[in-house]
């Protein structure tokens, strides 16, 4: 099952050994705010520790994002842990990621609880209830502590965000539970790096300031040595190391954890597309946006994605993605004249696939009878495909073995509702779910070979299947061979590791994990 799902996942996880008189030491990656490089540093430290022949293993309370995964035995947890899993070459596991919030409003979430929708909150009735999920993400750490040598914690966000501290339970909290030192990273990009360091002790307490063990700058651009004197400024100030200043890179990829980075993406000109081209429709409630990261790593193609209403027709291909609300993004795409864009797009003969959310979006009707995405009721689709959704309960996880023209592909489900085809044919062959055997169908291809739905996120990660879609909408698929699927994110994680190192004092960061 691992096997075919992780090809360069150590075989099982047969080589964990059950140790309960010894519990694995913890180091903690908190931030100075979003999206300042937590991720990447925990990734980083997973396959250097990992190289070094040490049983590692990385661990988030609780991730906020609409990026998920699906782990072998068919549960739901955070991309980013699972992009961590990867770079230890293990298989993920919910202990991993034990709590995952899954923002459906602005001020609510779905709450994921060890793999399984628990239910619908409010920020503050899920502020006001956290407290008591605090035991599961202590008590899925414990577990981990006792299967690995190491562990990884990542926080989330700002670790001193003082109005929430009290229920906290990813940052500091989960440190000092685990009696982990921690390394504070700060993004030099964004600016106010200095303030960023000093602010964040400011607003902790002694023993709180006693808990960090240094620090790390992400996102340098320039030359390094111009920094050495604000390295020695910050260590002056605060009588802590700086771990490492680590350099902005562009020459490997590794899958972001939030869309935040591709918040705001541009209006493109249209006489400044370069084909070919690809468009990803950034909706407000996009989901899992990484399954086109592999279509971003081919020489020669561009990936778009575009917020702004535009017209299409010089786009080799347009791609409606996952979303974590399909009725109200499908709403906000008539309301913006996108709907109208996408439609011209499909009647000139311009090829459309839609994933998840993005498949519903292009049948007739989306029926929500009990209210899952909110107020119960039938919303009009783009009338692409002939295919209809209902959204009902139970969600569906689940790690996908499928076939298309005899080609053999993996991915993951992760949605509520079904769809049914009332016209056109099935598009994938399915042969395997959460590693039982199945016959069934997935998804819609129009009549005309020009418009596709599917349910399977990750169609990108296997080679022969992107080849196939390329080859579909006519985009030139010569450059294409295996080390565009999972190689290529291994080989990444590697020149990471090598970067990560050649920057870092891995002695001393190495000393706070002994």
């Amino acid at each position: 099952m691992i096997a075919y799902l992780y090809p360069h996942i150590m075989k099982g996880n047969d080589v964990l050994q059950q140790n309960k008189n010894q519990s694995a030491n913890c180091l903690a990656v908190l931030g100075t705010g979003s999206d300042v490089g937590k991720s990447i540093v925990v990734t980083a430290l997973n396959r250097c520790l990992f190289n070094r022949g040490i049983r590692v293993v990385p661990f988030k309370a609780q991730n906020m994002s609409n990026n998920s995964g699906v782990t072998p035995d068919g549960l739901e947890m955070g991309r980013a842990q699972i992009v961590q899993a990867e770079s230890a070459k293990l298989a993920p596991c919910v202990d991993m990621n034990p709590i995952l919030l899954k923002p459906t409003t602005e001020v609510g979430s779905q709450v994921v609880l060890m793999g399984k929708v628990m239910n619908q909150f409010t920020a503050r009735e899920y502020h006001e209830f956290k407290l008591q999920l605090e035991k599961t993400a202590q008590s899925a750490l414990n577990r981990l502590r006792q299967s690995y040598e190491v562990v990884i914690i990542e926080g989330a966000g700002s670790c001193a965000e003082v109005n929430l501290m009290k229920s906290d339970i990813v940052n500091l909290r989960m440190a000092e539970y685990a009696d982990a030192p921690v390394i504070l990273t700060a993004d030099i990009h964004r600016g106010g790096v200095f303030a960023q360091i000093i602010g964040t002790l400011a607003c902790l307490n002694r023993d709180q300031r006693k808990r960090i063990a240094g620090f790390i700058i992400n996102r340098f651009r320039g030359d390094i040595s111009l920094f050495a004197d604000g390295v020695k400024w910050i260590e002056s100030r605060t009588r802590k190391p700086v771990f490492g200043v680590l350099p902005w890179f562009s020459d490997f990829q590794i899958e972001a954890e939030d869309s935040v980075v591709i918040e705001k993406p541009e209006k493109i000109p249209t006489h400044a597309i370069q084909t070919p081209a690809i468009a990803v429709i950034r909706i407000p409630h996009i989901s899992n946006f990484t399954d086109f990261d592999p279509l971003s790593r081919i020489d020669g193609l561009h990936v778009y994605f575009l917020a702004s209403p535009q017209n299409l027709d010089r786009f080799s291909a347009v791609i409606l993605p996952g979303s974590k609300s399909t009725r109200w993004d499908l709403d906000w795409l008539f309301k913006t004249g996108w709907a109208t864009q996408i439609m011209n797009y499909s009647k000139n003969g311009g090829p459309l696939l839609g994933i998840c959310g993005g498949y519903q979006i292009m049948g007739t009707k989306v029926h929500d009878p009990d209210g899952i995405e909110g107020t119960p009721g039938i919303s009009k689709g783009l009338n692409i495909l002939p295919v209809e959704t209902e959204l009902i309960a139970p969600k569906t996880t689940t790690r996908t073995r499928f076939s298309w023209n005899g080609i053999i592909g993996t991915g993951y489900e992760i949605h509520m509702g079904k769809t049914i085809r009332k016209g056109g044919m099935s598009l994938f062959q399915v042969h395997e779910k959460n590693g039982a055997p199945v016959m069934s169908e997935d998804g819609c291809l129009s009549t005309d070979g020009n418009h596709m739905g599917t349910y399977i996120h990750g169609l990108f990660d296997n080679p022969d299947i992107m080849k196939n879609w390329l080859k579909q909408v006519k985009i030139e698929t010569s450059c294409i061979n295996d080390s565009h699927g999972w190689a290529a994110r291994d080989a990444d994680y590697e020149k990471l590791a090598r970067h990560f190192e050649k920057h870092m004092d891995m002695d001393k960061i190495l000393q706070l994990i002994k």
